[in-house]
């Protein structure tokens, strides 16, 4: 009887260019230092197909962040687990549901250009404008993994996938009761539950996450409740798998508001009186039914459908000089994909193994905007209602025509529909006719031995207007879209049994880069001009004793505006803001006895440009350090104690609104207690 991976994670990487587990999917089996994939935190030595490795197989830089070290971070929402990801940044915004976000290869997390596809369980998972609502619709107790893959040479995505992706995959089968009670600083409480049921063929998941805080400043008050389940059926044979997925996520926040630079200096933690009735509320869905099945000897189908859904409403007032808005936000995306993969195995060109795939998503968007007094409507501002409709295609080939040697030619197209009507006067507008948007793609890696591999890539994405910006709303013909063209080189090593790591040199350009203008009533874009972003990432993972463990990582990366829109000549040469030069992190997790084990870590980043002229200074740097212990006091029960910010060191995310910078405050030093149950 073959056993197949969970459905997701097969949905998620079934065309990732590299190797299915033995039920089925790709070519023949690789040596571990065929593969660029690093996970963080530990060494991992595997000869096998169904190791961790070989399912996430892409000729690219990618990171996979365990379990081990997910489900034991105290955090508030699930995007800080992303900065333990090397070349990740985090950018955090501090304003109740609107809390941060992460970014890569040196795309900044302003919300104006969204550069990272995420994926839940190989669901898509961006609302329209590219941003991460849904990101937290997964308990952290319930995910198992975090991929994250950086590069314009994945062909699995289209939309959103401009810098690379990151797929969350949660658990799947199994037979286990995981529990965590977390109390802390500002009045944290946090209560996790995760299950899973398997017998029979059946296999049941079950997770829930409640979180309660009155927030390190005033007027931060925070509570969030989300539940997942998954269902999955293996009929007998055990060759096909299907089931549903079931998740929902609801929030309500106050708003603490952004500082003027006197208002930090006098006190950090307040919150101004024009922000006293600032809050969100948001709730988010996700459906999906998912199958996989082993056609037959050298073929294996997978396909899903799903729908998200997204309400959310926020008032917020950024100055005392600013009125007051009301957002309205409501979204349902609908959408189907299908892959299937053929191995061939040998033949004249070598092992071969061909993948393509098809996918589709219809989305219907409603923005609203009120000018609001302590919540009382005045005007209105936006009502607009608009249907963006994607589809894609993609084919894949993996190539062995040498021992060591991989080659992955792929090819993606897509295209765009759609309309927008504004609803303030009526009138309708088509969307910008981009055409069929081609992405040629070509990965290689060449590994002599299983300690060292080479590996390079090229490939292109695209970037294409969200909100208004994709209609012909300002003009009769169609704009094109913007392509971001991609080059990377890596080393991978592993001279030792105990030490991995890996270094890469990349570039990306962008032809005629747009971003959102974050406040524009009419939801519209501009343009930045041609740009370029490039840098060094250089990561190290050691395991010297059987009980201790080290790692390191550093990305070195340098923006700049290559040939600046008309509209800001003075933007020539200048970086792209909000995008600092270096990004960096260290840790290291101590086995102290077989009871107890000490963990400490230190991640930072260097200042920024607070806008594209780089006129306004330089803001936003910081050094963390974090501590954490575990105590088991039996098979089943641990207590656990993290101290984050050891030396109460300063750190604050900064916007320039046009005439001032304007500032959040970042979490002081806090500690945090927790109980874990685990059968």
């Amino acid at each position: 009887m073959s056993v197949l991976r969970p459905i997701p994670l097969a949905l998620a990487v079934a065309l990732a260019g590299g190797l299915f587990s033995a039920s089925g999917a790709m070519a023949a089996d690789a040596a571990p230092g065929d593969s660029p994939v690093l996970t963080l935190g530990q060494v991992v030595v595997s000869g096998s197909a169904g190791g961790p490795l070989e399912a996430k197989r892409l000729l690219t830089s990618v990171d996979v962040l365990p379990t081990e070290r997910i489900e034991s971070q105290v955090v508030s929402n699930n995007w800080e687990l992303f900065g333990q990801v090397p070349g990740v940044m985090l950018t955090q915004f501090g304003q109740g549901t609107t809390s941060g976000k992460f970014s890569l290869r040196a795309f900044n997390g302003e919300g104006e250009i969204n550069a990272v596809k995420l994926l839940i369980d190989g669901v898509p998972s961006n609302s329209n404008d590219g941003n991460m609502p849904y990101i937290d619709l997964a308990p952290r107790l319930d995910i198992e993994s975090i991929e994250v893959v950086r590069g314009t040479n994945d062909p699995r995505y289209g939309l959103h996938n401009i810098a690379g992706n990151a797929n969350i995959s949660t658990k799947s089968g199994g037979n286990y009761l995981l529990g965590r009670a977390t109390v802390g600083s500002f009045a944290t409480r946090e209560l996790q539950a995760a299950a899973g049921i398997e017998k029979d063929g059946l296999a049941q998941n079950y997770a829930v996450s409640l979180n309660r805080t009155d927030g390190y400043r005033d007027h931060a008050n925070a509570e969030s409740g989300s539940f997942s389940g998954k269902w999955f059926v293996t009929p007998a044979g055990g060759n096909s798998r299907f089931g549903l997925i079931a998740r929902h996520y609801t929030a309500t926040a106050d708003e603490a508001g952004y500082l003027t630079q006197a208002q930090v200096k006098a006190n950090p933690d307040q919150s101004p009186a024009h922000n006293a009735t600032d809050e969100d509320r948001r709730q988010v869905s996700q459906f999906a039914l998912q199958g996989e099945s082993e056609l037959g000897e050298r073929l294996f189908w997978t396909g899903q459908v799903y729908l998200n859904n997204l309400d959310d409403r926020r008032f917020v007032k950024f100055s005392a000089g600013a009125a007051q808005q009301e957002r309205i936000v409501a979204e349902t995306h609908t959408g189907a994909s299908t892959t299937l993969t053929w191995r061939a195995g040998k033949t004249l060109f070598g092992d071969l193994a061909v993948m393509g795939g098809v996918d589709a998503e219809h989305q219907d968007n409603r923005s609203q905007r009120f000018t609001t007094v302590a919540q009382v409507r005045q005007s209105q501002t936006r009502n607009q209602q608009f249907d963006f409709n994607t589809a894609g295609a993609f084919v894949q080939a993996v190539v062995k025509p040498l021992p060591g040697l991989t080659l992955t030619p792929a090819f993606r197209i897509d295209r765009v529909d759609g309309s927008y009507t504004n609803q303030l006067n009526g009138r309708t507008y088509d969307v910008n006719d981009y055409g069929n948007i081609k992405q040629p793609k070509l990965s290689a890696v060449y590994a002599p031995s299983e300690a060292w591999s080479v590996y390079g890539n090229w490939g292109r994405s695209f970037q294409v207007g969200v909100g208004t910006a994709s209609y012909k709303v300002n003009q009769n013909a169609s704009l094109a879209p913007s392509i971001n063209e991609g080059l990377e080189a890596g080393l991978k090593f592993r001279p030792l049994a105990w030490l991995d790591g890996r270094v890469a040199v990349w570039r990306q350009t962008a032809s005629n880069e747009a971003r959102r203008k974050l406040n524009d009533p009419a939801n519209d874009a501009e343009n930045i001009g041609q740009t370029r972003r490039q840098g060094i990432d250089l990561q190290i993972n050691a395991r010297p004793t059987a009980s201790l463990g080290l790692w390191a990582s550093t990305a070195i990366q340098r923006s700049k505006i290559l040939q600046a829109d008309s509209s800001s000549p003075a933007s020539l040469g200048k970086e792209i803001d909000h995008v600092p030069q270096l990004l960096y992190a260290a840790g290291s997790d101590y086995q102290a006895s077989e009871a107890l084990r000490l963990s400490a870590w230190l991640n930072g980043q260097t200042s920024y440009y607070l806008e594209r002229t780089n006129a306004t200074g330089k803001f936003g740097g910081y050094t963390h350090v974090n501590l954490s212990g575990a105590y088991r006091l039996s098979p089943a029960l641990s207590v656990e104690l993290t101290l984050r910010n050891l030396f109460d060191r300063y750190s604050e995310y900064v916007w320039w609104d046009g005439a001032q910078s304007l500032h959040a405050p970042g979490a002081p030093r806090s500690v945090y207690g927790t109980l874990a149950v685990k059968f």
